[in-house]
């Protein structure tokens, strides 16, 4: 009988180096989103089983919206620089397809990087926080420039212009 089996095998297993993985370094072979807001690109790194079809940030909502097509079970993992989004203590929502689901996040002085499960069929995920980028462009400010000198000079001007 081979013994030398009984030898190698307790040896093995307890050689064998068992390491965790954290959110972050799932990361490192991950697929990069291109998010222009007000002309500046964010880069943002994700890891899904599925297609990611769009990203947006909702300022009313303070919040991520990702969009996503053929999607299986797989965990979801995503980096966001705090300047893009951010909450109070890394206390953030996250809802799948309009479901709140539990989450990991790792935090350094940049960035969060977030760990969920997505399930089969998920076409909705939304990353709540307390502050996203304002999405305000610079022609809005422009418009109500002209729109606000337009009315302070009819002011003045005091004519009547429609008469009744």
């Amino acid at each position: 009988m081979n013994y030398w089996i009984f030898l190698i095998l307790p040896f093995l297993i307890f050689t064998t180096p068992i390491f965790a993985q954290t959110p972050s370094d799932e990361l490192s072979n991950s697929s990069q989103y291109a998010l222009e807001i007000d002309e500046h690109p964010y880069s943002i790194s994700y890891v899904v089983n599925a297609n990611v079809v769009a990203m947006e940030i909702d300022p009313e909502s303070t919040s991520l919206l990702i969009g996503l097509d053929n999607t299986y079970d797989s965990r979801f993992f995503i980096g966001l620089e705090h300047e893009l989004i951010s909450a109070q203590n890394n206390e953030f929502i996250i809802l799948v397809d309009g479901q709140e689901t539990d989450y990991e996040i790792s935090s350094d002085s940049d960035s969060s990087t977030f760990a969920f499960f997505v399930p089969t069929g998920t076409e909705e995920i939304e990353i709540i926080g307390t502050h996203v980028i304002p999405e305000f462009p610079i022609g809005a400010i422009f418009g109500f420039a002209v729109m606000i000198s337009t009315i302070m000079i009819f002011a003045k001007i005091k004519a009547p212009f429609f008469k009744l």
